[in-house]
């Protein structure tokens, strides 16, 4: 299990039910520490901000002293700086196994041209993510759209078949004693029509070799077209409660002008979304 968990927290109504509803049943399935961080975001604030860093620092506290109250060992970490960058640099010092961030639906333009704390940290960080969709219904408040205490049950595992899939499966490793079955999937997006026939079997050799590193029993699917619709609709379809995606370092400009795999997976999934860095 990733026993080593950092949580950022801006304080909002979607980062404090992440927080106080799901990070405490990751640590009954075998989580042993939590960082809990918050930085006061240096390009946002308008008023004193060390004042802002003390004020913060002390809500800060509450929150961990009630987590403490459950049996969860909390270290806290009040910074002033970018958030991304920050938080990034904190797991990096922590060397922690992973990061857990609540996701929100925004506005797709807004995401694209600006970004959000989390799309930001998950271009920033090297350790893997893990993104907790939530949002909002009229009748019911913040509602998180999966079970957190079966977050590992089920994972969908996109696979490329290049370095970054050895990667991916070391991360799934982490977690497989909490695994029912798995899914492995691999989408065929590339070459001519007539080397279709070939390219599928070729996928099909080599999930065979992948679902031998994994101890649990896996369903192996080879998709075709667009790699991010397939891997979403794969995931609907076989009720993957996780999905799993290696996410490749590129340039910031063209993630958000062209968007890579994961970055389409994370905007549009409803579904929980790990992503493994691959530098």
């Amino acid at each position: 299990m990733f026993e080593k968990i950092l949580f950022p927290t801006d304080f909002s109504e979607v980062s404090l039910h992440a927080l106080k509803n799901c990070i405490p049943l990751l640590f009954k399935i075998g989580a042993k520490k939590l960082y809990l961080v918050h930085i006061v975001d240096i390009t946002a604030t308008d008023i004193e901000a060390l004042e802002l860093v003390k004020i913060d620092e002390e809500q800060l506290e509450k929150l961990a002293q009630e987590l403490r109250e459950k049996g969860i060992d909390v270290e806290t970490t009040t910074k002033l700086g970018i958030p991304s960058i920050e938080i990034a640099e904190i797991a990096r010092e922590k060397d922690v196994d992973l990061v857990v961030s609540p996701s929100k639906g925004e506005n797709i333009l807004r995401q694209m041209l600006l970004g959000s704390t989390a799309s930001n940290l998950v271009r920033t960080t090297k350790k893997p993510v893990l993104l907790v969709r939530y949002e909002w219904k009229e009748e019911e408040g913040i509602k998180c759209m999966c079970e957190c205490s079966k977050i590992f049950e089920k994972p969908l595992i996109a696979l490329d078949f290049s370095k970054c899939s050895i990667k991916v499966m070391v991360a799934v490793k982490k977690f497989e004693e909490h695994v029912k079955e798995g899914i492995l999937l691999h989408v065929v997006d590339y070459g001519r029509p007539e080397e279709l026939e070939k390219n599928t079997q070729r996928a099909k050799e080599q999930l065979e070799k992948y679902a031998k590193i994994v101890k649990f029993p896996v369903e192996k699917q080879v998709g075709f077209g667009v790699a991010s619709q397939d891997i979403i609709g794969m995931s609907i379809a076989k009720k993957a409660t996780l999905i799993v995606i290696g996410k490749k370092g590129r340039s910031i400009l063209k993630d958000l002008l062209l968007g890579s795999t994961a970055e389409r997976v994370v905007r549009d999934s409803k579904s929980p979304v790990l992503l493994v860095p691959c530098e």
